[in-house]
């Protein structure tokens, strides 16, 4: 049997953040309607992006958060996804490798350039997003390495990967090979729109056992279930086949099996400024345990500790080492 090189091998959408301060007269002569979050095309993107000015650039994503946290935690995640020979796409490249994710896929040679989400701040703090999806969207089965899925304790994709017929396709071959060297395959449901487009499909990876391991949030598990009680929503999840990882906020979280459930309570924050990351980084928790054998309860521990560090600062991303502050919790990291 191939040797467990990886804790985790994180699969998604390889989108970079970009930022820029712009006074309200850009978003004027752009046209761009104040605060709001809209989908634009390749001309577009390339040149706005090159009206921006001063940027700053994070490599994002969910699972390229995710993998980033559990680096931060002293882990070993390996990540797939498609950015482009260009500008944006070295920096990703580089940004992730940095932070000490494994991140060797294939990059794209031609047409699209790297998803980006180009984030304008007015001096008020207003946000306003234009996201370009390009080359994370040519991810395909070509891009899925065995060696590195067979090495990897769990495999965790994106639920987004559904959108793309390519990218379902590697999903399913990333799945079929983790289970032939007898690993774990985790899905997270990204967000409920997605759910409801592929409710059925979703539903059908629980049922066939392509999925082991599911992370959800309140809405996305009463979306998955059209329910909206959250208990009838449990009660299905608990006959899935699958583990289900929810996450409630402040409330905590919750791990369903067929044989229990286990509640965790979310840690205390004063000052919430950003609520982005959390689900990302309560999965780096939660996924690193299980990966090092930790129960159920304490893998769910780290990953509301890991989901209260990043709510603390702007950005999914951790701002100081998970590790340090798992090893002042009392966790063997």
């Amino acid at each position: 049997m191939t040797e467990i090189r990886f804790d985790a091998l994180c699969i998604g959408n390889a989108i970079c953040d970009v930022f820029a301060h712009v006074e309200e007269d850009f978003l004027v002569k752009e046209d761009l309607v104040k605060g709001s979050m809209r989908l634009i095309e390749t001309d577009e993107a390339v040149e706005l992006f090159n009206k921006m000015g001063q940027t700053v650039r994070v490599s994002g994503g969910s699972a390229g958060n995710t993998a980033a946290g559990i680096a931060s935690l002293g882990g070993k995640p390996a990540y797939f996804g498609k950015v482009a020979e260009d500008e944006l796409g070295d920096s990703y490249y580089h940004d992730m490798n940095g932070t000490g994710v494994y991140f060797n896929t294939p990059r794209l040679r031609e047409w699209k350039p790297t998803a980006r989400s180009m984030i304008l701040i007015t001096p008020d703090g207003e946000r306003t997003m234009n996201t370009y999806l390009g080359a994370c969207t040519e991810f395909s089965p070509s891009d899925v390495d065995e060696d590195v899925v067979a090495a990897s304790a769990i495999t965790y994709m994106e639920g987004y990967l559904w959108d793309p017929e390519e990218a379902k396709k590697a999903f399913l071959a990333a799945a079929e090979i983790a289970h032939k060297h007898s690993r774990k395959v985790a899905i997270t449901l990204s967000d409920s729109f997605c759910v409801d487009r592929y409710r059925d499909e979703f539903k059908g990876l629980l049922s066939d056992g392509v999925v082991d391991l599911m992370f959800a949030n309140e809405h996305e598990l009463k979306a998955l279930y059209q329910t909206g009680d959250l208990d009838t929503a449990i009660d299905a999840a608990r006959n899935s086949g699958a583990i289900t990882a929810l996450t409630l906020g402040k409330e905590g979280a919750m791990i369903v099996t067929r044989d229990e459930t286990v509640k965790v309570p979310a840690q205390d924050v004063d000052n919430v400024v950003d609520l982005t990351g959390a689900g990302d980084l309560f999965a780096s928790g939660f996924l690193f345990g299980l990966a090092r054998d930790y129960s159920l309860t304490t893998a769910a521990e780290l990953g509301c500790i890991c989901a209260a560090s990043v709510i603390k600062h702007v950005g999914a991303r951790p701002e100081r080492p998970l590790k340090n502050l798992a090893a002042q919790s009392g966790f063997e990291v």
